[in-house]
């Protein structure tokens, strides 16, 4: 599944290549993907002639602000386009990612919605195993309310929420491993499998430590971690795993750089004892016992 530097990436890429883009026309081809409102039709309606005006992202959401122009004018200028018209919020869950057309293109058999602009344009989604889910939140309504799981995130590792004593507070006393907690979006929004076990690596903590077991000192290394393994993989675009694509289609080069993840039985890049395998939370873990403690 994407995690916060694969979905950041794609807010970048959606930021930097919608210029303008007023829709004017939607396909549907999967009405599952549409989580919200129910009736396709009210989702179709809702959009029509929306600007998109700015990508956001918390936790593993895409989230853009929507105006509406007052007229329906066509008319290419900001100040048409006043009235808020909510959110547009994507989840690009397990394989979902979007793309990019300015030449007419038939879609694959993977294409779940297409979004046209005023040029004829299209921003398409495509997700293969469609888990991806897409809503439309209507002005008014609280975005947390419809979907909870975007409602009940915790800070985001960049925000100044998140701190050594937030830290402490999340793992006072906590018999669950630090893994585990690091995994849980309600505590820490927007880490995966991935960054759970190179930020542990990074800090040299053990996945399996009880997260109540962890020091001060300790804390702020993982902090530090977090921060510093999150910040890389951004800068590298993402990681490769998985079907993860940015907007104009390529992978991130992340994955090049994990020092433990899917590295099962590989040499340890600091001490050269074997990477293992194992599960915390029906979650497939990776690290170097000599290394994390």
């Amino acid at each position: 599944m994407p995690e916060l530097p694969e979905v950041e990436t794609v807010r970048k890429g959606l930021e930097k290549k919608l210029d303008f883009f007023v829709i004017k026309r939607i396909e549907v081809l999967r009405s599952s993907t549409i989580a919200f409102p129910i009736e396709q039709s009210e989702f179709i309606n809702g959009l029509f002639n929306s600007l998109i005006l700015k990508w956001k992202r918390r936790g593993k959401y895409l989230i853009a602000d929507l105006r509406k122009s007052r007229n329906n004018s066509d008319n290419n200028r900001d100040e048409y386009f006043t009235e808020a018209n909510g959110l547009l919020v994507v989840h690009l869950r397990m394989t979902g990612y979007f793309n990019w057309f300015e030449v007419s293109t038939p879609p694959c058999k993977h294409t779940r919605i297409r979004f046209f602009d005023q040029a004829d344009n299209e921003l398409r989604f495509v997700d293969m195993r469609s888990f991806g889910k897409v809503w439309w939140i209507e002005n008014g309504i609280a975005a947390g309310e419809v979907i909870k799981g975007l409602g009940s995130l915790g800070p985001e590792p960049f925000s100044k929420d998140f701190n050594i004593n937030y830290l402490k507070q999340k793992f006072s006393k906590k018999t669950k491993s630090i893994k585990s907690l690091l995994l849980d979006q309600t505590v820490i929004a927007g880490i995966g499998n991935i960054y759970a076990d190179e930020s542990l690596f990074e800090a040299k903590i053990s996945p399996f430590r009880e997260a109540g077991t962890l020091n001060t000192s300790e804390l702020i290394k993982l902090k530090n971690s977090i921060i510093e393994v999150l910040e890389k993989s951004i800068g590298s675009g993402g990681t490769t795993f998985s079907d993860f694509r940015d907007i104009e289609g390529s992978s991130g080069n992340f994955s090049l750089q994990t020092n433990v993840y899917r590295r099962t039985g590989k040499k340890c890049n600091k001490c050269n004892s074997l990477i293992e395998k194992n599960k915390i939370s029906g979650r497939s873990t990776h690290w170097c016992r000599n290394c994390q403690k």
